[in-house]
């Protein structure tokens, strides 16, 4: 009989569609996990807590397929997974829409200076000019990262007539190699970091990039805080020699409530809430749980496969 270690937190939209024929362990709590897992084929495990997750994998030593509701899974020990020849699916695509989302509001909110707006309503003013007089029709925008979020960016900011440039590593017309972009970084409007952590991205914004974007470029970052050197952000932005930054993740997290980062009116810190701002999250990630399981019973392959060998 297949035993599976699954968070008691999914279970209600698992158990009433699982087959008769399985051992699952249910878990609450990360001391319940640990014992849950000793012996188990099939692991979900997620937790707030990376590390408590980092532990309960350590002590899942019969895995052969690890889910997550995660997209990122960088804080795992790669090294783990690839020695014990773990199966990992990962959550590629669950909040990719409202994510893409969260994209657009971001580059509305600042164009349009929505943020005064906001605090002029809390003032009870009545402005008689809008704070933001840029517009997106027109502008022009560097993707990086072109994952099932990216793929979802370009179309909706294209509709809004932003010309959007995507970083490939195979090319293509009107797009942009790995290293093609940095020379033109001074032609967009808007940076976007859509990519995984990987060592590969680590730091991939920085001081020299920040000195290359237009002094009223905007970056946007919904991938990770460790894609940008955020002490040269912050110098940048203090500077204001870049328009602004749309951060909806940062290093650490979450942000100490002394780190400059706060107090700068040209950053607008949305705490990683982009994959948070809709209701399907969970619906979506167990339907395709259940999906893969029948595929992995029948021999089949599951997706989508995170390869711990790239970090993605």
């Amino acid at each position: 009989m297949t035993t599976l270690a699954i968070s008691g937190l999914i279970r209600p939209l698992l158990e009433p569609q699982l087959p008769d024929d399985l051992d699952v362990r249910w878990f609450m709590t990360h001391d319940e996990a640990l014992e849950a897992v000793k012996g188990a084929e099939i692991g979900w495990f997620d937790s707030n807590n990376p590390q408590d997750m980092v532990k309960t994998l350590n002590a899942a030593t019969d895995l052969k397929w690890l889910n997550s509701i995660y997209a990122g899974l960088d804080f795992l020990p790669m090294d783990v997974l690839i020695d014990r020849g773990i199966t990992v699916t990962n959550g590629a695509g669950i909040n990719a829409i409202t994510i893409a989302e969260y994209v657009v509001m971001g580059m509305l909110n600042i164009a349009k200076g929505y943020r005064d707006v906001v605090r002029a309503q809390e003032r009870r003013e009545w402005l008689l000019d809008s704070p933001g007089k840029r517009e997106l029709a027109g502008s022009k925008a560097l993707l990086l990262g072109y994952g099932a979020i990216g793929k979802l960016i370009q179309p909706r900011l294209e509709a809004f007539d932003v010309e959007v440039s995507v970083v490939r590593r195979s090319g293509g017309e009107g797009v942009l190699t790995p290293d093609e972009w940095r020379a033109k970084l001074g032609e967009f409007d808007w940076v976007i970091l859509a990519v995984p952590a990987t060592p590969e991205t680590e730091g991939m914004i920085g001081a020299d990039e920040l000195a290359a974007m237009k002094s009223d470029a905007v970056l946007v970052n919904i991938a990770r805080g460790t894609v940008v050197d955020q002490a040269a952000l912050i110098e940048a932005l203090e500077a204001k020699s870049i328009g602004g930054a749309f951060l909806d993740v940062t290093t650490p997290e979450p942000l100490p409530s002394d780190d400059p980062l706060w107090a700068l009116d040209n950053a607008h810190i949305t705490m990683h809430l982009s994959g948070r701002a809709q209701d399907k999250m969970f619906i979506r990630s167990a339907d395709r749980f259940l999906d893969n399981l029948e595929k992995y019973r029948r021999g089949e392959a599951v997706a989508p496969i995170f390869d711990p060998s790239r970090g993605y």
